[in-house]
């Protein structure tokens, strides 16, 4: 599934919860958008929500109000802006970018619906009863994000089939990131190549990897998803490519 499509479907999730029976009771429904990232970092992804929010009807400052909560990479303050979404009486919450912010949404409420969209089993973290029959007040997608960091390393193989040491940065924080790393490393045993696992949740520990991953002597960096690390993709990128340019010249 295409990233975009990934979020129209989020949208359309929220759009069908009953937004019009709850419009009845207030002026206009408000939507409580939970994200562990930074909403500069969203801007593409919040601009597709919002146009799927469109299509069915519901229109940002019109028919429909938004209050944004973002974590900016912080975790820990998930369960407050969750619970502060609930205080102020939205209509549901959308709990999206991994499965942090869906577990804070449904620690704050057991009946406000919730939307999530999560990396792990949903059934397993409790999210719902089963995936026929979700029950209870949360429904979503789920997308297992360790399949397919495995798939990630067999293509970086390819493009760089002379690597032999790979590093694999992961945020320890993302509940994701272990089934990960056990992947990872399971597929990389398959095909010759060794992971040094590096972790960040922060600017200043991202610096401190990339100089773990040049003293290792790494040749090809995998980067797990994460919120935290897709909002700061500029930064890493730069030092990809100012670490790359070191090793030429050395």
């Amino acid at each position: 599934m295409k990233r975009r499509e990934f979020i129209t479907l989020i949208g359309g999730a929220a759009a069908a919860w009953p937004l019009a029976a709850r419009a009845q009771q207030s002026k206009m429904s408000v939507i409580g958008y939970l994200g562990p990232g930074s909403a500069a970092a969203s801007a593409s992804t919040l601009a597709v929500f919002r146009q799927s929010l469109a299509g069915a009807g519901y229109v940002e400052g019109r028919n429909i109000a938004i209050e944004y909560r973002f974590a900016e990479g912080r975790y820990d303050r998930l369960p407050e802006m969750a619970a502060e979404l609930v205080r102020q009486q939205v209509s549901l919450i959308v709990a999206t970018g991994g499965t942090a912010p869906a577990l804070a949404a449904k620690a704050a409420t057991a009946t406000l619906p919730i939307v999530f969209s999560v990396t792990d089993d949903p059934v397993a973290l409790g999210l719902v009863v089963s995936f026929a029959r979700p029950g209870g007040n949360a429904t979503g997608v789920n997308f297992p994000l360790a399949e397919l960091a495995a798939k990630q390393l067999g293509l970086l193989h390819e493009l760089v089939p002379a690597a032999r040491r790979i590093g694999l940065l992961v945020n320890p924080n993302n509940s994701p990131s272990e089934a990960v790393t056990k992947d990872v490393t399971v597929a990389a045993s398959a095909i010759g190549v060794e992971i040094g696992v590096v972790e960040a949740d922060n600017n200043r520990a991202i610096e401190t990897a990339f100089a773990t991953l040049v003293r290792t002597r790494a040749e090809a960096l995998l980067i797990g998803t994460d919120p935290f690390l897709f909002s700061r993709r500029v930064q890493l990128a730069t030092l990809a490519r100012d670490r790359d340019r070191q090793a030429h010249r050395g």
